[in-house]
C-alpha cells in the first residue's frame, strides 16, 4: 500500500515538472537565451532628458480689484 502511494506521487510530482517545462517553454521562456548578454553591449541609448521648466510666478489677474484696504501705519 505504501509503495503504491509512493509510486503515485513520483508520478505527479514528474507530471507536475513536465506541464511545468511545458508551460514554459510555450511562453517564450527560452527564446533567445544568448541575446541580453549582447543587448548590454549596444550604443542605443536613451536622449538625455531636456531640463524641467521653471515654475512660473503667480502673477495678479487683471481681473483683479484694486486692493482698497488702507495701508497700515509704520513704526
Amino acid at each position: 500500500m505504501i509503495l503504491t502511494g509512493l509510486i503515485l506521487l513520483s508520478l505527479a510530482l514528474g507530471l507536475a515538472a513536465w506541464l511545468g517545462f511545458v508551460w514554459s517553454v510555450r511562453s517564450g521562456q527560452y527564446d533567445d537565451p544568448e541575446g541580453p548578454k549582447y543587448r548590454m553591449l549596444d550604443d542605443e541609448d536613451e536622449p538625455p532628458r531636456p531640463p524641467p521648466k521653471p515654475p512660473v510666478p503667480f502673477a495678479k489677474s487683471p481681473q483683479q480689484p484694486p486692493d482698497d484696504r488702507p495701508e497700515s501705519p509704520q513704526a
